[in-house]
């Protein structure tokens, strides 16, 4: 099943304005290999500058993050959250009851032993899914999975063809009932997916290609948070927070990770492809005094041997302060204004980046705070109050720029144009005879 792209103007949910270097435009084609030639609506560039996507009151914003120009944005009403879409291209816009294609317009085209590069106006597209209540968007193993809280419907895509102007559903699923979910592709073909009521949720499935039910727990209550490891020589390893402990899919069962006292929860994950560690937030309050737990410590869950690891950070953080670096590093964004840069493996820390004013986590989570993205080797810290953003090397510790925000926002994305959000620039490597004979 596939969706054509084209653009939403004047439409009474979305509308798009683009400004900035290059003209706006939709989506344009590809063809295998990356021989296709540029539209009108595109420039050909020696390299790609990441792109920053902000959500903020009245839609999204983008920036060019090599001089913070803004280069497009769209107004969308209701709260809106960002997701990447599995491409490095498009980011999912979770807004009203639908999840939409946001094309951020960075284009990588293969062309033999080289790319070309291409960059355009960014534009909201029509790609869209229905989502009632919209929740968790996960890309994994080459699909992106979009979960509706609303009716527990899973839709799996093939985030490839988005560059096409095409949204491709490989598949069209349920859970038994709607609940606040979460699903995930395996690389093999299954599906992971969490089971539950609006009223409770204990259990998490694996399914095969089939949809075949291969491997299920139901010891994970209150089931929130899921990241990916690195997987074994079997396949994929999954973590999953609940409120008592971590649980582990590995080798095609699951694992529980054994932690001191009744309640422990580990709501929101962050892990990275080449680490067996995964960065989780670490809450041990059933029943906080003041309804909000703010903890200082944080999990670093090994998922080779389900066990895990507690760092005190000696200052709160929030949700959005997680992430993860290009070699696996551990991100926490705290409220003393640091970034914290620690070894996964150790728990050791590697460097503290003053990045903000001190701040407290907001009483309402839509609030704006401070909050991050990683792309190409880069922290990009958000201050929303004083709409500033800083760019930290996370090799290095330090912040080579910093910009003024034209938006107050409450979520981040940063776009490469490649998946990985990494990539080495090698432009003007070849001569113009290596041309002769393509289809240009």
């Amino acid at each position: 099943m596939k969706r054509r792209a084209a653009v939403l103007l004047g439409a009474g949910l979305l509308a798009l304005s683009g400004c900035g270097g290059s003209t706006g435009g939709a989506a344009g084609d590809s063809s295998d290999g990356g021989e296709a030639a540029p539209t009108s609506d595109r420039t050909e560039v020696g390299a790609l500058t990441p792109r920053i996507v902000l959500a903020h009151e009245g839609g999204v914003t983008t920036l060019d993050s090599a001089d913070g120009a803004t280069l497009g944005s769209a107004e969308l009403e209701g709260y809106v959250r960002l997701n990447p879409a599995g491409d490095g291209r498009h980011i999912a816009v979770s807004a009203a009851d639908a999840i939409t294609m946001y094309d951020t317009g960075l284009l990588a085209q293969g062309h033999g032993d080289h790319f070309h590069y291409y960059v355009q106006a960014p534009v909201l597209t029509d790609l869209s899914v229905p989502a009632p209540h919209p929740g968790h968007v996960v890309p994994h193993g080459g699909r992106t999975a979009l979960f509706a809280d609303g009716t527990g419907a899973i839709t799996v895509i093939d985030p490839a063809t988005l560059g096409e102007g095409e949204l491709e559903v490989l598949e069209e699923t349920a859970t038994d009932a709607p609940h606040h979910g979460v699903a995930v592709p395996l690389t093999e073909g299954g599906l992971l997916l969490t089971q539950g009521t609006e009223e409770a949720r204990s259990t998490v499935q694996v399914r095969d290609a089939e949809g075949n039910v291969t491997a299920e727990t139901t010891d994970c209550p209150g089931v929130h948070g899921e990241a990916a490891a690195r997987p074994t020589e079997t396949g994929d390893v999954i973590s999953l927070g609940c409120e008592n402990g971590p649980v582990i899919y590995r080798d095609g069962e699951f694992h529980k990770v054994q932690v001191e006292g009744d309640y422990q929860r580990s709501g929101n994950q962050q892990g990275h492809e080449d680490s067996p560690i995964v960065l989780a937030d670490h809450k041990v309050q059933a029943d906080p005094a003041d309804g909000k737990e703010r903890p200082t410590e944080i999990a670093l869950i090994d998922t080779r041997d389900d066990s895990m690891q507690i760092v005190d950070l000696g200052s709160e953080y929030w949700f959005r302060s997680l992430d993860r670096g290009p070699d696996g590093e551990a991100l926490v964004l705290t409220t003393d204004g640091e970034l914290n840069i620690l070894d996964p493996e150790t728990g050791g820390m590697l460097h503290e980046v003053p990045v903000t004013g001190e701040w407290t986590e907001p009483e309402q989570w839509q609030s704006p705070a401070p909050m991050m993205a990683v792309a190409d080797g880069t922290a990009f810290v958000v201050d929303p109050q004083a709409k500033a953003l800083s760019m930290v090397d996370i090799a290095s510790g330090e912040i080579y720029r910093e910009l003024e925000l034209p938006v107050v926002p409450h979520e981040i994305q940063v776009t490469t144009g490649t998946a990985s959000g990494e990539y080495e620039i090698t432009p003007g490597d070849h001569d113009d005879d290596d041309h002769e004979g393509h289809d240009h």
